[in-house]
Parts: structure tokens; C-alpha cells; sequence
């Protein structure tokens, strides 16, 4: 089986960068650079893990009756045998890291989102992938990269936020379920914060309101969930009161409705 995924939307370009892949310490890293929708089909390799992050968005990922969606800053991983799909909603940049051997804070889990420190993050974009980079520097980086993947917690918050750690802690709670429609009112009082505190949190964050922001995450994985669902699901799914609001605010993002977004 290949390694290289099937995207419905080809990827712009697709670079690897591989070290040591014959030994239990190698890893193999493919970088995608997608203009639009970036789709990986039902995957299964049975010799390798692997981890799909992106520094650019969430990851949706459909299994079943079930959507997985990644938080800022995490990944998703699988561990070899498991059968799994992964998108992209709004290109960008995916990196798709394989390993032969599980990461310590991983162990047992066969497949979920996962916690990406920054460090690690920087470790991959910057040393790994990075053209020329000699392997022993690489290998070096590989172990610090495997030792800044955990298990996604409630210590996901101090350990990635760049604010007050407020605007994450939600942001994380709504990437699981999008749909969720707890306002901030509400997650500010959950808190126990003022919500000019929280709204303050969240452009200090990520740099706009909380509401710009939820509207993002909602379209962002609408868009990766359109290729194989009716528009009236993926409206439910990302948390619309009713289909027609869904395509005003698809058509406002993208210029276009749901039924024309790529792979429909």
C-alpha cells in the first residue's frame, strides 16, 4: 500500500523528508501544500503510525457515525492497523509524520486527537522538514518531537495558551463539537471571568472575537465534511439552526454555496 494519500482535491505539492525509515527510530514526514480542500481516504497501513498535523486549521476526522475534530494545536494520530480518513478543510499546510515506534504518552491509544506542544510543532516545520537537514540532527529532533506529543488533557491549556489560557480552554471544547452552541455568556460564567475578559482572551488568542472565531471552526469543518454529506447534515453537524442560515454564512466565507464546494 502506498504511503502517499488519496486526496479528493490534489494537493499543490507533496514533499518527503525521511530518516533512518528502515530502523525503529527513522521517521518519514510528507508535507502537503493544498490550495483547497485536502482529503487522505479510508487509510489503513498495518507497519507504520501516523500522525496528521496542520499549523493552519483544524482536522476533521469522519469514522463512522463519528466526526473528530483537532483543537488548535493538536494532531491526529493512529496507531498502525487502524483504518482512518483525515481532511482538511481549508488547505493550507498538512503534515503527515510516520513512525515505527509508538511515543511514550501515546501508548495505548489506537486512534484520537492529540496534544502538540509548540516546541514540538517548531521541531517538525522547522528542523525535520526542513530541506538538507542532516539525519543525525533530524533523529535528535525526532526524539524531542515524539516527547511533546501527549494524550489531549485538561493540561492542554497551560501548556500550549499564549493569553490567559481562557480563549483555548473553550476553543478546544468547541473543535470537539462544533455544534455546541454554548455562547460566551455562558463559558464565561463556567470560568468564572467577566465576559470582557474571556472576548479579550480570544483576540489576544487568536487574534479576532469569539464569535469570528466560531464561525471559522464551523465553516472550516463544514467544508471538509461537504464532499460526502447532504448540506442539510453537514448544517446540523456544525451547529446551524437551519440549512438556509448555514448557506448564507458558507456563501459570505467562500464566495460560493456549499453545493459548488469542491468534491460535491
Amino acid at each position: 500500500m502506498s504511503l502517499i494519500g488519496h486526496p479528493r482535491t490534489d494537493p499543490v505539492r507533496c514533499e518527503e523528508f525521511a530518516y533512518g525509515l528502515g530502523r525503529p527510530d527513522g521517521i518519514l514526514v510528507l508535507r502537503y501544500r493544498a490550495a483547497d480542500v485536502l482529503e487522505f481516504g479510508d487509510r489503513r497501513q498495518d507497519f507504520l503510525h501516523q500522525l496528521y498535523f496542520s499549523p493552519d486549521g483544524a482536522l476533521t476526522v469522519p469514522h463512522g457515525s463519528r466526526v473528530w475534530f483537532t483543537a488548535p494545536g493538536e494532531a491526529f494520530w493512529a496507531e498502525r492497523a487502524v483504518e482512518h480518513e483525515v481532511r482538511a478543510g481549508d488547505g493550507g499546510t498538512v503534515y503527515r509524520v510516520c513512525l515505527r515506534q509508538v511515543p511514550r504518552a501515546l501508548e495505548g491509544l489506537r486512534a484520537g486527537p492529540v496534544s502538540v506542544a509548540p516546541e514540538a510543532a517548531r521541531l517538525l516545520t522547522t528542523v525535520i522538514a526542513r530541506a538538507g537537514c542532516p539525519e543525525r540532527e533530524a533523529l535528535a529532533a525526532r526524539e524531542r518531537f515524539m516527547a511533546g506529543l501527549a494524550a489531549s488533557s485538561d493540561a492542554y491549556v497551560t501548556h500550549h495558551a499564549t493569553g490567559a489560557g481562557l480563549a483555548l480552554a473553550v476553543a478546544r471544547e468547541l473543535a470537539r463539537d462544533p455544534a455546541d452552541p454554548t455562547e460566551l455568556r455562558e463559558w464565561a460564567g463556567r470560568l468564572h471571568v467577566s465576559v470582557r475578559t474571556l472576548q479579550r482572551d480570544f483576540v489576544r488568542e487568536f487574534g479576532v472575537p469569539f464569535s469570528r472565531w466560531r464561525t471559522a471552526l464551523r465553516l472550516r469543518a463544514a467544508r471538509a465534511l461537504l464532499p460526502d454529506r447532504p448540506v442539510t447534515q453537514v448544517a446540523h453537524l456544525v451547529g446551524y439552526a437551519s440549512p438556509s442560515a448555514f448557506v448564507a454564512a458558507f456563501t459570505r466565507q467562500y464566495g460560493h454555496t456549499p453545493g459548488r464546494a469542491p468534491g460535491r
